[in-house]
């Protein structure tokens, strides 16, 4: 904090100058053309968006975790990493000299920090009870205006759901089944999506039931115990990559896993990492993975 502290002076004249040239850069920006907008994503879903529309992005948080969690659209190596949300490298963020920050409410604790070197904003998508799907439709709308990727955007949502569509024609044949879609968080635990998540989404909008009508909980870690999955009955199981190396060794052992229908069964299905709290472009990738696996 220190180094952002030395740095003040400098940070309050970028932010002054990003708010006047913000609007006037999005308003130049042609569909076909790299934003003029340089963008930073503290947020994945952001982030994700705002590639998948070809803002320009120029710094963005946890890049390493990324590429191997939310995988696409790939973010270039020529976008500085700033580090663990966490712990934000403030001075890495200042050297990169963004017009806007892209948030959520997760990290609105760091905003008055942010806000000191551009205008930030923070956009909601996840919310307990809601899907997130039209929200991150506004999100990709709004984002397209600020950085005058309005067709571009706009294009984004037609894709998506374009690709969701032709997934769920791929997928007629099991129209109505129901499938419990988790990751794993080690051999007792997991993490299930509910209807409130894009995960949970997608499934409905391919014509698939969702196996879990529980609570659901906005966290990084597995709070379920794998004995829940036997009160799914006859459904299919799901998992999102990656599975932990524990796991690996001892699920395929034990008792408990091998008793459980879907298993017992041969209906467990497993596909590569989305992002567990994404956008269009997770939407996108996620009907993509399901349709080849159940196809």
């Amino acid at each position: 904090m220190s180094g952002l502290t030395r740095r003040a002076l400098c940070a309050s004249a970028l932010a002054s100058l990003a708010g006047a040239s913000l609007a006037g850069a999005a308003g130049t920006a042609r569909a076909g053309e790299p934003s003029a907008v340089r963008v930073a994503a503290i947020d994945w879903a952001m982030l994700e968006t705002a590639l998948a529309i070809g803002a320009e992005v120029v710094a963005a948080a946890e890049l390493r975790l990324y590429r191997q969690m939310v995988v696409e659209p790939a973010a270039s190596p020529a976008i500085a990493d700033l580090g663990l949300r966490g712990s934000l490298n403030y001075e890495a963020l200042l050297r990169a000299a963004p017009d806007l920050i892209l948030s959520a409410p997760w990290y609105v604790k760091y905003e008055a920090n942010l806000s000191r070197i551009a205008p930030v904003r923070s956009f909601r998508i996840d919310q307990r009870g809601r899907s997130p799907y039209e929200p991150a439709v506004a999100a990709a709308r709004e984002l397209g205006r600020l950085t005058g990727r309005e067709a571009a955007a706009e294009n984004l949502i037609l894709a998506v759901a374009a690709e969701i569509d032709a997934q769920r024609e791929r997928l007629a044949r099991r129209r109505g089944e129901s499938f419990s879609i988790i990751n794993i968080g080690d051999p007792r635990h997991f993490r299930v999506f509910g209807a409130d998540s894009m995960h949970g989404h997608v499934l409905d909008r391919l014509g698939l039931r969702n196996a879990w009508a529980g609570q659901t909980r906005y966290s990084a870690q597995a709070p379920v115990d794998l004995v829940a999955l036997a009160n799914a009955g006859d459904a299919g199981i799901i998992i999102v990559r990656p599975i932990p190396s524990d796991a690996l060794r001892v699920l395929p052992e034990s008792p408990l896993w091998n008793a459980l229908p879907a298993v017992a069964q041969g209906r467990v299905h497993v596909i590569d990492p989305v992002n567990p709290f994404g956008g269009l472009p997770t939407a996108r990738r996620l009907a993509r993975l399901l349709g080849g696996a159940l196809a």
